[in-house]
Formats: structure tokens, sequence, C-alpha cells
């Protein structure tokens, strides 16, 4: 049997605009993760899928044939080039909530090709772990940045433009995230298409609230490598401010957030598609406790407090 893991992510700065050619930053969120383990099946009945976190079992040969965990499956088994479909059990579970901005979907794609990898002993690169995942953040997103699966295969912050730039940050100086969750699901490629069809109707201030946000990214990265994790509360509250002007917040979202800076947080910003999911705030070690406190007597369903380093 092999077993491997991934964590969780989440988006600090650039949500969106990522996706039309801006950087973004985001690093790994190691308290959540998702594991897959690969074990013998039985003979001649080939690969049987698991999710008992979701009450999902099935054959591969039975799955739908865009269910993702069919497609990471197969194309993972092609990439390894094993011939004929084996006889293994897949089953996977996660620590990370669903559909609330922490890459689930994706941490679990990148366990699964990880586990097959060590399984049938054929090591895989980073990069190739990260383009098999991007395959299926197309099934969950539709027009996905690449973000997600670029953070979680290589579990270090990453300064990210689409098709451009893959850059692991040096962290100089930790910094801390308070990370809420609403308890609000909101699928990604529903905020994503939403954004899609605003910017299609008016590219000119789209690309401008972009390009703003994206100026943004550059000033947290200078912040995050030059050991000014203090500057980056300021860039927190511009990029949120930015995000409610392309339409992504919500009341829930608005609460938590409002919560949070009254606790004394620094900054604090939706993290991810938005319309629901996470809040991040960056926190000082002395009103941590505080803040989170707050936030889950302001309604948040659960809230980590991490370090980014």
């Amino acid at each position: 049997m092999s077993t491997a893991y991934a964590p969780g992510k989440s988006i600090l700065f650039g949500e969106h605009a990522v996706v039309y050619g801006r950087p973004a930053i985001a690093a790994p969120v190691q308290q959540v993760r998702a594991e897959a383990t690969v074990q013998p099946g039985k003979a001649g009945a080939g690969v049987f899928l698991s999710a008992p976190d979701v009450n999902w079992d099935c054959y591969l040969a039975n799955a739908p044939k865009e269910h993702p965990l069919r497609v990471i499956v197969t194309n993972t088994l092609s990439r390894l080039q094993i011939a004929s479909e084996p006889d293994i059990v897949v089953r996977v579970s996660s620590t990370i909530p669903m559909a609330c901005g922490l890459g689930s979907g994706t941490a679990v794609s990148v366990s699964i090709v990880r586990g097959l990898a060590v399984y049938f002993g054929i090591p895989l690169s980073n990069e190739a772990v990260s383009e098999l995942t991007f395959e299926v953040e197309k099934i969950y997103h539709g027009t996905p940045s690449g973000i997600d699966n670029t953070v979680i295969t290589y579990e270090k912050p990453v300064y990210f433009v689409k098709s451009k730039t893959l850059e692991t940050l040096a962290v100089r100086k930790p910094f801390r995230l308070a990370i809420a969750d609403t308890g609000v699901c909101s699928p990604t490629w529903v905020a994503v298409g939403d954004v899609r069809r605003s910017w299609e109707r008016a590219p000119h201030r789209y690309d401008s609230l972009f390009d703003e946000i994206g100026n943004i990214s550059r000033l947290a990265r200078q912040a995050i490598e030059s050991g000014n994790p203090d500057e980056l509360g300021p860039l927190m509250n511009e990029n949120q401010r930015l995000l409610r002007a392309i339409d992504v917040s919500s009341p829930e979202l608005e609460t938590l957030i409002e919560a949070a800076l009254r606790a004394g947080a620094m900054g604090a910003k939706l993290s991810g598609a938005g319309r629901g999911g996470n809040i991040i705030a960056l926190v000082s070690e002395s009103v941590a406790w505080q803040v989170e406190k707050v936030l889950r007597e302001g309604g948040a369903h659960n809230v980590i407090v991490t370090e980014i380093t």
C-alpha cells in the first residue's frame, strides 16, 4: 500500500486577476490536507475508486467520463505508462472543507497522482504532478489560472503569473494568518464564470481593476521578500476593496473581515473565488488568539491560524 498527502492552500493576493495574466501570491496551508491510499484490489476487477467523505464508490470503468477522480486516475496511469488497467483500490479522504477556497479538489488530485506514482515505483517531477492536476482543474473551475495546482504541488509560497512565471517566494520574516470559514460553499467555477461575463461586457473597467490588483501582488512580494510583513495589512485591505468592485464579496465575508479588523488584525480580505468560503487576516502573535475568538463569535465555522514561512 502507498499513501500520499497534499496540503490545502490560501491565495494571499491576486485572485480573479490572475486568470487574466496578472500576478498572484499563494501559500500552502499544512493544517488541512488530502490523503490518497493505493492498495491491491480484487483480481480482474480493475480500479476501484472510493471517496468515503462524500459517500461515493465506483469502479473506474463505470464512473462518468468527466468525473474528476476518473480523469486524474486515468491520466496518471497513462503518464506512468501503465498499459492495462491495474487491479487496485484508490481511496481518498480530506480534512479540507469543500468549495471554500482552500483547494480541496486540487489537493485530492495531487495526492492521487503522488500515491499512484509511489505505488508503481515511478517517480514524477513536481512539474508533471502539477500538469496532470491542472487538467482536472479545468473540470472544477472552467478557466483556471493554474495557481492552485502550482502552490499545492510545490508546497511553498509562490508568485505566479499564468503561462509565464512560477517563482517560489523567499519569506524573509515569517508572518501569521488567521483563516476563517464563512460556512458558505461557493464553487469556484461559478464566481469565475460570472467575473468573465462581466469582463466581457466591460473589458476596460475590469482590466483596470485587474491591473490594480496585479500591482498589489507585486508590492506584497516586495514586502514578503524584504522582511516587512506588516506592510501586507494595508495591501490586503486595498485588495479587498477591489474584490468588492468586481462583485465577489458577500455579507458573510464582510462580517468576518470587519470582525477581524475590529479585533486587531492588521488587514483582512477574502481568499479564493469569493461569494463565500474563507477570509484571511494578518495577525501578530499577540492578537492572534483574540482575533480567532472574535471570528468564532462572529459566525466563523472554523478558524485556522497558520504561519507562512
